[in-house]
C-alpha cells in the first residue's frame, strides 16, 4: 500500500520546531520529500537528521519568510530541482506583545511581515508553480484570529487576515485543482507557548478553559495538516479547521 503523500514534494515553513517540525516529520513518514524552511540552519538540520534517520527524505532551505525575494527564490528553487511543488504549508509566524495604546507602528507592522505578507508571497508563488498539476496549500492561522485577544491585537489581526485571504485563494485556485485550506490551532505545547505554559499554575489555568482540559501536541496539529495536504481531502478547499480541544466551540466553560 502506498503512503498518503508518496513521492509528493512538500515545502514547510517554520519547520525547525513546534508544529512545523512535527508536520515535516509526518509528511516524511507518509512518503513526501520535505523541504524544511526557516531562518536558522541549525534547527532545520536537526529535523532533517530525524527524518533521514527514519528513512525519509528531506532538504533544508534557509530563508526568512518575511523577505519576499528569499522566500520566493526558495520555493522556485524547490520546483526547479524536483520538477514540481505539490504541497505548501505556510506555518512561519512572528508576533509582538503589548497594548494598543502603547503599540508602535513598527510593532504593529512586525506582526504582518511574516504572517500575512509571507503567506501571500508563498501562496502566490505556489499557485504559479502548481498551475497545470494542481496542489494543496495549507495556511496556519490561530484561535487569536477568531477571537479578540488582549495585548495581541497585531497578531490577532494578522491571523484573521490569513483566514480570509485563504478563502479567496481557494476560490481562485479551485478551477485549477489548487486547494487552499486553513488550520486554526488553539494552545499548543511548542517553544512559542513556553512562556505562557512555563509553570504548573499557568498551565493549569490555561487548561481549565479548554473543554478537553489539556493543551494540544504538535503532532495533533500535524495530523490535521496532513489530512488537508493529502488527496484524502481532494474535495476540501476554502475550509478553516479548528484544532483546539473544543476551545472555539465553547462560550461558557464549566469549571470543575
Amino acid at each position: 500500500m502506498s503512503k498518503r503523500l508518496q513521492d509528493k514534494v512538500a515545502f514547510v515553513t517554520g519547520a525547525g520546531s513546534g508544529i512545523g517540525a512535527a508536520t515535516a516529520l509526518r509528511f516524511a513518514e507518509e512518503g513526501a520529500l520535505v523541504v524544511l524552511c526557516g531562518r536558522q540552519a541549525s534547527p532545520l538540520e536537526g529535523v532533517k537528521e530525524q527524518i533521514l534517520a527514519q528513512g525519509g527524505r528531506a532538504e533544508v532551505a534557509v530563508a526568512d519568510v518575511s523577505d519576499e525575494q528569499a522566500y520566493v527564490a526558495a520555493l522556485q528553487g524547490t520546483a526547479q530541482r524536483h520538477g514540481r511543488l505539490d504541497i505548501l504549508v505556510n506555518n512561519a509566524m512572528a508576533y509582538t506583545w503589548g497594548g494598543i495604546d502603547s503599540m508602535t507602528t513598527a510593532d504593529w507592522h512586525a506582526n504582518f511581515a511574516t504572517t500575512v505578507d509571507g503567506t501571500f508571497w508563498g501562496t502566490r508563488t505556489a499557485m504559479q508553480l502548481m498551475q497545470g498539476r494542481g496542489g494543496s496549500i495549507v495556511n496556519i492561522a490561530s484561535i487569536c484570529g477568531v477571537f479578540g485577544t488582549a495585548w495581541m491585537a497585531g497578531y490577532s489581526a494578522a491571523k484573521a487576515a490569513v483566514i480570509n485571504f485563504s478563502r479567496a485563494a481557494a476560490s481562485e485556485g479551485a478551477p485549477h485543482n489548487i486547494r487552499c485550506n486553513v488550520i486554526i490551532p488553539g494552545v499548543v505545547d511548542t517553544p512559542a507557548t513556553a512562556g505562557m505554559l512555563g509553570d504548573a499554575k499557568a498551565r493549569a489555568n490555561t487548561e481549565k478553559v479548554i473543554p478537553m482540559r489539556r493543551v494540544g501536541l504538535p503532532v495533533e496539529l500535524a495530523n490535521a495538516i496532513l489530512f488537508l495536504a493529502s488527496d484524502e481531502a481532494s474535495y476540501v478547499t476554502g475550509a478553516s479547521l479548528a484544532v483546539d480541544g473544543g476551545r472555539s466551540s465553547d462560550l461558557y466553560t464549566v469549571l470543575e
